[in-house]
């Protein structure tokens, strides 16, 4: 088997399970959510000590370990800010008719706390990796970071399809700070960008001399932000996202339908797939 195949396709089985695994638990009755808060922070510090012990390991085993903890940071991520635990200082819908830079602070009101974290969360796995031969770890982060913040930017300025199926239901105020839109100025450099990056990624991944560490850590990247680049284009295209998780959505999640003009905010009642 080619030495790509194997990481190439271990990054898309994680990111596929990963997401419909957070999917499934942010639909779950609420009273579940304590406990799946306690089990993700579980996970979280076991995560940050494999980043740290995996740090010196120049290996293949080293690389797969440093993606995989890494993605469970960022799980940790996602599950507090759908799950309402870390937001922001105002998370709730915008006053009707706000619009402009009023929306744009409004929207941020709604989840700075969530970005703090995850500021926090990058410097800490910049500590643990600090000088260290092996940063696969914070690459992952970073990309994960850099492509979920192109998304939901993309949502605020205006997408085709903003899956809402997606959003679980006490995250509705969420909708006055999405548009539908057939085009936004921001996604064809969106996905410009994503598309270099992964080209980069793969000619370092194929490069002569790479050694099999190397080989394995940047196929991963490579795969991960083709996925993330994917996801981009799910947005814009009439794709079957929903088609790829429908195992971890609820019945009346899978029959959702939007209903918004394409100059005002969305007002749905889902999740956005940022």
């Amino acid at each position: 088997m080619s030495p790509y195949a194997v990481p190439a396709l271990y990054a898309v089985a994680v990111w596929w399970f990963s997401t419909g695994l957070i999917i499934l638990l942010d639909h779950l009755p609420r009273h579940t959510f304590r406990w799946s808060m306690a089990g993700a922070s579980l996970v979280l510090a076991a995560a940050l000590l494999a980043i740290g012990a995996s740090a010196g390991d120049a290996s293949e085993a080293g690389a797969f370990t440093a993606f995989t903890a890494a993605l469970l940071v960022w799980g940790w991520q996602e599950i507090s800010y759908y799950m309402g635990f870390v937001s922001g200082p105002a998370p709730h819908a915008c006053p009707p008719g706000t619009r402009g830079f009023d929306r744009f602070r409004a929207a941020a009101a709604a989840s700075l706390w969530h970005e703090a974290a995850i500021v926090a969360g990058g410097l800490a796995i910049l500590a643990l990796t600090w000088d260290a031969p092996n940063r696969f770890a914070l690459w992952t982060y970073l990309i994960l970071w850099g492509m979920n913040l192109s998304a939901r930017l993309n949502m605020f300025l205006g997408v085709r399809n903003l899956n809402a199926e997606f959003l679980p239901d006490h995250l509705s105020y969420l909708g006055c700070y999405l548009r539908k839109r057939p085009m936004n100025p921001l996604f064809p450099v969106s996905v410009s960008l994503a598309t270099v990056v992964a080209a980069l990624l793969g000619r370092a991944a194929l490069a002569e001399d790479a050694a099999a560490f190397e080989v394995v850590g940047f196929t991963i990247l490579t795969t991960l932000t083709a996925l993330a680049t994917l996801e981009h284009w799910f947005l814009m295209l009439p794709l079957p996202a929903a088609a790829l998780w429908s195992w971890s959505l609820p019945a009346r999640a899978k029959s959702a339908a939007i209903s918004v003009t394409a100059s005002e905010p969305a007002e749905i009642g889902h999740r956005d797939a940022a």
